[in-house]
């Protein structure tokens, strides 16, 4: 008998707090946040325009790893009744490292809105670490979490195929935007990778979360 896991709305829930921290920090600021190899007067200006910007950020980025923690359980869950220990062993790892990755963009967004950013280097410093740690190396995590929710549901049949394979290819996605740092041409992978992940794990937790037991 599988029963829901309520743990599976911690998937939309992760998906929500990112898009409202971005949304959030854009409309404070008036703009995107700086580019990685911005200036750092430029860095500066951005923090400057609103001092709940990258606080906001920062608070939606804690939001969404701690939603994202959760979600891990619910997928390493579907992982082993899929049979599959080396699903389960993946779920998880790729879990820790999106974890991992959230936090530590998060703490320099936090270190941003200090006087930190007033040292030139520290603010080109951590802009830039912000940017690696929750753009191409927070896909290499959250593209194995995915690509594992993705085999494991298809392998259980607890996800239909159309979304699984959603999940394969947002999962490729993820995988391959650390390509960004030889070259800046696929830099749309980042988004495309994390949007579409966002998506098919919101939908996948609310199935796990409202499904009947049987």
């Amino acid at each position: 008998m599988t029963s829901r896991d309520l743990g599976g709305w911690a998937g939309p829930l992760a998906a929500a707090a990112f898009v409202a921290s971005v949304g959030g920090s854009i409309k404070l600021a008036g703009g995107p946040p700086p580019r990685p190899g911005s200036a750092p007067e430029d860095v500066r200006k951005w923090y400057d325009a609103s001092d709940k910007a990258g606080r906001v950020s920062a608070i939606g980025q804690v939001v969404s790893l701690l939603s994202v923690a959760r979600f891990t359980a619910s997928v390493a869950k579907v992982a082993k009744r899929s049979g599959s220990r080396s699903l389960r062993a993946a779920a998880l790892a790729g879990g820790a490292a999106t974890v991992a990755s959230l936090a530590t963009s998060a703490a320099c967004i936090g270190s941003l809105t200090t006087d930190r950013r007033e040292d030139d280097e520290a603010a080109v410093r951590l802009n830039d670490t912000a940017f690696a740690a929750g753009g191409p190396v927070h896909g290499i995590g959250f593209g194995v979490l995915t690509g594992s929710l993705a085999l494991a549901g298809l392998r259980s049949g607890e996800l239909p195929k159309p979304l699984a394979v959603a999940g394969l290819v947002s999962a490729a996605a993820n995988l391959l935007s650390p390509v960004y740092f030889a070259t800046e041409k696929v830099a749309l992978l980042i988004p495309i990778g994390r949007f579409s992940g966002l998506l098919v794990n919101g939908i996948a937790g609310g199935r796990l979360a409202t499904r009947r037991a049987g």
